[in-house]
């Protein structure tokens, strides 16, 4: 097998961190990297599942708060221009809502979708180029702290989504660190909308990672497969599961590839072999879930504080308007 070339700047981050990853105990892979194209579309099946609760749960708590959170976002003066800028904006269809709102209420808006997924951000514009026509779109293929930097210089307010439960990726304290991170360019004019998957019935919360179609060990899996293509390693798909568990007690949904055989992986652009025990596991995500308490917790840490609090009628989920602390 001749070995790939790394010209894209994120090969380049892959191979580094499959390098330092695979060398750990335990062996880690980020879920950042999940999100090829093939990734992406694998997580809009995943969204559509009926055990996965997250995505229809946030979409009927948008559309029955829509009015008090456009509100919540826009500037007190309804003429004042401003920028909606969203992290990982997806398929968007969440989004819509909000944005077919501020639209048909005559808001002064540019909406400003980011994600690392270029086809991804294509069919996003696509879409709304016709079910939008009037929305003014500027899409970055770039990563979310780049993005918000280069947002920090335009003048008027920006309201920064980070809808989904993608802040439950982080382990705590890198998502101190990301919260702060995102707080440090905002003014005390901006605002955040953050999705937190709350916690509930562990079995419910389990089901949603492990579904009986295998969709969600199909994505997982996928990571190995841009492997094999990315840098050319060597996974042999037959010799790996998917597993995942859930901690009531740390709120957290763990996530893992398992080693079904002792077996030895070669990844070609590393010039290097890693060797794997029967049943040794590569930790490739965690997805924490939240209580109110902890959510203002972690506001007050990255100098945020919280502004609004919308939740479905059944208190799954909830999207939470944050402010920087004057």
């Amino acid at each position: 097998m001749s070995a790939p070339t790394l010209t894209p700047a994120v090969s380049s981050d892959l191979a580094r961190h499959v390098a330092q990853g695979l060398s750990r105990s335990p062996k880690t892979l980020s879920s950042m990297y999940f999100y090829d194209d093939e990734g992406s579309r694998l997580f809009q099946q995943i969204m559509a599942l009926p055990e996965y609760y997250p995505t229809r749960t946030e979409f009927d708590l948008l559309e029955a708060h829509q009015v008090a959170i456009g509100a919540a976002l826009r500037p007190s003066t309804p003429d004042e221009p401003f920028f909606l800028l969203e992290l990982g904006a997806g398929d968007g269809l969440k989004t819509k809502i909000l944005l077919r709102h501020l639209l048909e209420t005559g808001a002064n808006f540019t909406y400003v979708p980011v994600d690392i997924s270029g086809a991804a951000l294509e069919g996003l514009v696509a879409s709304l180029s016709q079910e939008l026509p009037t929305l003014q779109v500027e899409p970055q293929v770039t990563d979310y702290a780049t993005a918000l930097t280069l947002m920090a210089s335009r003048p008027g307010r920006k309201a920064v989504l980070f809808l989904g439960s993608n802040i439950g990726n982080f382990l705590p304290a890198d998502r101190r660190d990301f919260l702060s991170k995102l707080a440090h360019p905002l003014t005390a004019n901006d605002r955040l909308l953050i999705g937190f998957d709350l916690q509930k019935d562990p079995r419910q919360i389990r089901a949603a990672y492990d579904d009986t179609q295998g969709v969600t060990a199909a994505f997982n899996l996928n990571l190995l497969t841009r492997l094999n293509r990315e840098l050319g390693a060597d996974f042999e798909l037959d010799y790996w599961q998917h597993y995942t568990d859930y901690d009531p007690l740390s709120g957290a949904v763990r996530s893992f590839l398992v080693s079904t055989r002792q077996q030895q992986v070669r990844v070609e652009a590393l010039q290097q072999s890693f060797d794997f025990n029967a049943w040794e596991v590569i930790h490739t995500e965690n997805s924490y879930k939240f209580t109110r308490t902890l959510i203002g917790q972690l506001a007050a840490e990255a100098g945020l504080a919280v502004q609004h609090f919308f939740t479905d009628t059944h208190d799954y989920f909830a999207d939470v308007v944050l402010a920087p602390q004057s």
